[in-house]
């Protein structure tokens, strides 16, 4: 036990994750957080395809696999079940869905559940693209990533867009929404607890490197999401009745410490470099500001 953490492990051993999975980690920091008594509805994706070769399971808690698009409407559905039946307060119900399943796919039954105030966690795992599918771009790839869809050409470098804001647009519902790293898992499994513990929807966001798919060391995930934390790539806040509060300090790093270590990073100039770090700089200033204002988003 570390501060209330439970050493049981509800994501069990022999799943078919890749060495390093930033995900996998998050599979077991969440159930970590949630405890035996909790309902799992997750989208398609990595953690679906490692965790759940038939007729094998590593969740050892009641799980459910759903389609790509409504991990969201199936969680709805949970929570409407058991308050029929009078256990919704014994019960935790969480929706796990990749940026692919949440950003992109899976966003409409995201915002209706949301809207409509269904009792549950949504908690992404951004890993920045498709992995599962052969690496292909997602609302959630940084600008000028090479990924199989958005290719490191001579004349486009890559994605050419800056990462849709997810939190934000969670927040916007009213609901409470965090931002987490798996580099910091007491934080995160804090802020699932606390996400649990509220009688309406909830959207957490983890940071979950993927070796394969970032072209990076299996044995850099931590390093990587320390880095990504450290250049204010991604600041780790809460969301809770529309104010905004960081709840970690970044030592401030160059970006270009984080970006020389990826492979699909590799092909930028310098110029492309320092416009990177123009945004990350320009969006960590407007989430300072709305941290110290305290003015409702």
């Amino acid at each position: 036990m570390i501060l209330n953490v439970p050493e049981t492990e509800l994501f069990a051993k022999g799943h078919r994750a890749c060495a390093g999975c930033g995900a996998a980690l998050a599979m077991r920091y969440i159930l970590k957080a949630s405890g035996k008594n909790t309902i799992v509805a997750q989208a398609t994706g990595c953690m679906e395809v490692i965790s759940t070769p038939y007729p094998e399971t590593a969740w050892r808690v009641p799980y459910i696999h759903v389609a790509f698009e409504n991990a969201a409407a199936v969680a709805s559905g949970i929570d409407r079940a058991l308050r029929v039946l009078g256990k919704r307060e014994e019960i935790n119900v969480v929706a796990i869905g990749g940026d692919g399943g949440t950003f992109d796919i899976g966003l409409q039954a995201l915002s209706g559940a949301l809207e409509r105030g269904e009792r549950f966690v949504y908690i992404c795992y951004a890993n920045e693209g498709y992995m599962n599918t052969g690496v292909q771009r997602s609302s959630d790839t940084p600008k000028y990533s090479s990924t199989t869809t958005s290719p490191a050409g001579k004349k486009i470098h890559g994605k050419v867009e800056f990462q849709k804001q997810m939190p934000f647009i969670a927040a916007a519902h009213g609901c409470y929404v965090a931002t987490a790293n798996v580099a910091f898992p007491q934080d995160f499994i804090k802020k699932v607890q606390k996400a649990l513990s509220i009688k309406g929807p909830s959207y957490v966001q983890v940071y979950t490197p993927c070796p394969p798919g970032w072209k990076i060391d299996d044995n850099m995930t931590i390093e990587i999401s320390k880095l990504a934390f450290n250049a204010k790539i991604t600041p780790l806040y809460e969301i809770e009745n529309g104010i905004l509060t960081i709840s970690k300090q970044p030592k401030d790093i160059p970006v270009k410490d984080y970006l020389k270590f990826q492979g699909r990073f590799r092909h930028l100039n310098d110029s492309e470099i320092a416009e990177i770090q123009k945004y990350v700089d320009s969006e960590w200033e407007r989430i300072k500001k709305l941290d110290e204002t305290k003015i409702k988003i």
